[in-house]
């Protein structure tokens, strides 16, 4: 469903994370090193920097290796495999994964070996794997970190210091929104491949709204000037439309084949969206998503206001 762009009015968005404050260490793009080898046909198939067999000989030992090791919290032990640990980290990222993108993307499309790891993580207190109604006559299977999860992830420094770690829904009823977009990064981290590039960190709108509602609460007198609000959004890598700060679902940040440090805008659009919000967020620059179901009529809306945008399918 559509979220609204940021106007002058800050608003705490009442999320639950944990940030650290100490400088940012860059990570490998948010895949298992086997993961490409059994996408679906129509998918883009990604040879990473390695090379294709460098790839196959990584997931070989991957596959000897994965025995249990131990994580200590506090006066906890965990005895967690690679994958396993793996699959916290995505989860993590994103908050909320469906569990059939999970298999697909972290696993390999190996959804046995993805439901053992999960019910393993599930018994240890780390995750949540929750049915979800999405519909009346259709549910969602998602996983998202408990607080143990979060705790664990922190206090071992599995993640980059930049990178925030969430846990436990915030919206169920945007479940289905937030799940996908675990599938529109891996769609759009395809491309930056593809293109020579690499994906090194990535934020959810939460983390984008709190940063902005801070600077924009500083505003103070000036928060109704035009310029003030420019200069603000130029400094979060954002635009002003129509008076406003539209802020997208996902930023993927990257390196060029050069090694310069730059970001993707990301929204997923929904048949919900309404004609102004999609031309706002076209005109901010947007990359512009959209599920199979949706994308012929957003196409046309975007047509009809003679918009040049494209929209890509999820």
């Amino acid at each position: 469903m559509s979220r609204d762009a940021i106007s002058h009015d800050p608003q705490d968005p009442g999320d639950v994370r944990e940030m650290s404050s100490r400088p940012s260490v860059r990570s490998p793009r948010s895949t298992s090193p086997d993961a490409r080898k059994s996408r679906n046909p129509e998918s883009l198939d990604t040879v990473g920097r390695d090379g294709p067999q460098a790839r196959e000989q990584h997931h070989t030992r991957d596959e000897r290796g994965d025995s249990p090791r131990a994580y200590y919290v506090r006066d906890r032990a965990y005895l967690l495999r690679e994958s396993e640990m793996h699959a916290l980290k995505e989860i993590g990222k994103f908050r909320v994964i469906s569990v059939s993108d999970l298999a697909k993307y972290a696993y390999g499309g190996k959804p046995k070996k993805m439901d053992k790891d999960v019910l393993r993580l599930a018994q240890q207190s780390l995750l949540t794997d929750k049915t979800m109604e999405i519909s009346q006559k259709k549910t969602l299977r998602v996983v998202t970190l408990t607080k143990a999860g979060h705790r664990l992830l922190k206090s071992t420094n599995q993640l980059p210091d930049r990178q925030t770690i969430y846990h436990g829904l915030r919206k169920p009823r945007e479940v289905k929104h937030d799940a996908d977009l675990y599938r529109l990064y891996q769609k759009e981290a395809d491309r930056i491949e593809r293109s020579g590039g690499r994906p090194v960190h990535v934020l959810l709108d939460y983390e984008l709204k709190r940063t902005l509602n801070r600077d924009l609460a500083l505003l103070g007198p000036e928060k109704d000037d035009a310029n003030a609000k420019q200069r603000i959004a130029e400094k979060h890598g954002l635009q002003v439309v129509n008076g406003k700060i539209p802020v997208p679902d996902l930023r993927v940040e990257y390196e060029t084949p050069e090694l310069e440090l730059r970001h993707v805008d990301l929204e997923l659009a929904t048949r919900d969206y309404r004609p102004r919000a999609m031309a706002d967020k076209a005109s901010a620059g947007f990359s512009l998503y959209a599920r199979s179901e949706d994308a012929s009529r957003l196409r046309r809306v975007l047509d009809e206001r003679e918009i040049t945008a494209g929209i890509l399918t999820l």
